[in-house]
Formats: C-alpha cells, sequence, structure tokens
C-alpha cells in the first residue's frame, strides 16, 4: 500500500440555522474516498445538476466514481504518492477499475496511468510537484498551478519522493458537435 493509505481530507460545510442565520452544519472528514497504491481519492462534494439549490445536500454516498455527474459537478482531492513507490508493481489499471474507471485507462500507452473522462476538469496542485503527460508531451505543476485538463488523454507523475495533492472541480462534460450528446 502507498504512504497515502491514512490521507483524509476534512469538509466544513455551511448552511443556515433554526434562527436564519449562517452557521456550520457539519465538519468532518471526507466520507467518499479510496486508497489505491497509485492514489488517494478523496471527494468533497457532488452536484448531479446545475444550477444547484444552495440548501442541496450533498449526495455522495461512500462509493467514489471516476468522472461527474453528466450534468453535474464534482469537488475532487487526490493525492499521488511517488511515483517510485507504486511503478515497479504496477496496478495503474486495477486502481482505475476500483473507481469505475476501467474503460478510461488505455492499458497500451507507453506512459503508466495515461486515461481520458468525459469532463472538463480544473486542477490546481497544492502541496509538491506533479508531471501533467500529454501525449506529444508534459508540463511540471507546482504548488499554486493550475491545469484546464479538457477531456484529453492525461497521466499523473510524481518524480519526487514526496507525495503530491491536487484539488479537481470537474464538470461533467460531452464529446461530439451537438449540444447535448
Amino acid at each position: 500500500m502507498s504512504s497515502l493509505e491514512n490521507y483524509q481530507a476534512r469538509v466544513v460545510t455551511t448552511g443556515t440555522g433554526p434562527d436564519g442565520r449562517s452557521t456550520v452544519v457539519s465538519d468532518g472528514p471526507t466520507t467518499t474516498r479510496a486508497v489505491t497504491p497509485t492514489f488517494t481519492v478523496a471527494d468533497v462534494w457532488r452536484v448531479d445538476a446545475v444550477p444547484p439549490r444552495v440548501d442541496a445536500e450533498n449526495p455522495l454516498d461512500g462509493g467514489v466514481e471516476l468522472e461527474p455527474p453528466r450534468s453535474g459537478v464534482l469537488v475532487r482531492m487526490v493525492s499521488f504518492p511517488p511515483d517510485s513507490e507504486w511503478q515497479a508493481g504496477g496496478g495503474y489499471e486495477d486502481a482505475m477499475a476500483s473507481i469505475g474507471g476501467a474503460g478510461s485507462h488505455d492499458a497500451d500507452a507507453e506512459v503508466a496511468g495515461m486515461h481520458a473522462t468525459d469532463s472538463v476538469d480544473v486542477v490546481t496542485v497544492v502541496e509538491g510537484e506533479l508531471h501533467a503527460v500529454l501525449e506529444t508531451g508534459e508540463v511540471l505543476l507546482r504548488p499554486g498551478d493550475s491545469l484546464v485538463q479538457r477531456g484529453t488523454k492525461h497521466a499523473w507523475s510524481n518524480r519526487t519522493d514526496r507525495p503530491a495533492t491536487i484539488v479537481a472541480t470537474m464538470v461533467g462534460a460531452h464529446r461530439g458537435t451537438g449540444g447535448t450528446e
């Protein structure tokens, strides 16, 4: 198992109290998470359709799914252990399958973890360094750097000796020329 098996994210949720004033309605660890040798996912909040009601409950139920709802949004934190902790043993395909992404993974790719999703993701590095690997090259991302991933094949590579953590806001998207295929 990776060095991130105990990684957890905290979620503080606001709402309106009985007196009509803003207040904290929940504060605790994420309940929807997946731990694999290649990454640890902690889903923070999901919206099934946009625009949501401001008082809508979080529909996350403990089961991690790779992609956001088709018309919705998913906010996710992901931590990646150093590549050296998992690449020798492989396992990326199994890790993707464990979060419902078996069909997204390109097992024939030269780079471990190459995959694509039907989403537009705004990814921001919050800790460590991470290479975003694409089919034609790569870019190094450091804390505060953001990448807009628009449904293309990509992989993540942590070439340091410390974990790297990102926050991804994932918006459900479609492919093709029509409006809502």
